[in-house]
């Protein structure tokens, strides 16, 4: 993928472009992550007190990146990893499935 791919990770950070987060997170100030296999599954917070990590805004564009240095690092991924991946929101989980994300 490109460096506007609608989802990325770099320097310890999710990276989630405005039309993504138009598309699975619109109305969500943030998201739970969660490890199914070497999937990392992103899915929308509605309510504050549900708690998440804060998809906070990025720049003027809308972009939103999401900090969670203790989910990752407990997932072995480093700071100095990347992914950009392939990408499709499941239904079954109600989650954008970042696919591959912990590569084994």
């Amino acid at each position: 993928m490109t460096e506007n791919a609608p989802i990325r990770f770099r320097d310890g950070r999710l990276y989630i472009s405005r039309e993504a987060y138009d598309t699975y997170f619109d109305g969500g100030g943030a998201v739970a992550l969660l490890r199914n296999g070497s999937d990392l599954l992103v899915l929308p917070v509605r309510h504050a007190a549900a708690g998440g990590y804060i998809l906070k805004i990025r720049n003027s564009a809308g972009d939103r990146v999401v900090t969670a240095p203790d989910f990752f690092h407990a997932g072995g991924i480093t700071e100095t990893a990347s992914w950009d991946g392939a990408m499709a929101w499941s239904k079954e989980r109600a989650a954008v499935a970042l696919h591959g994300f912990f590569r084994r």
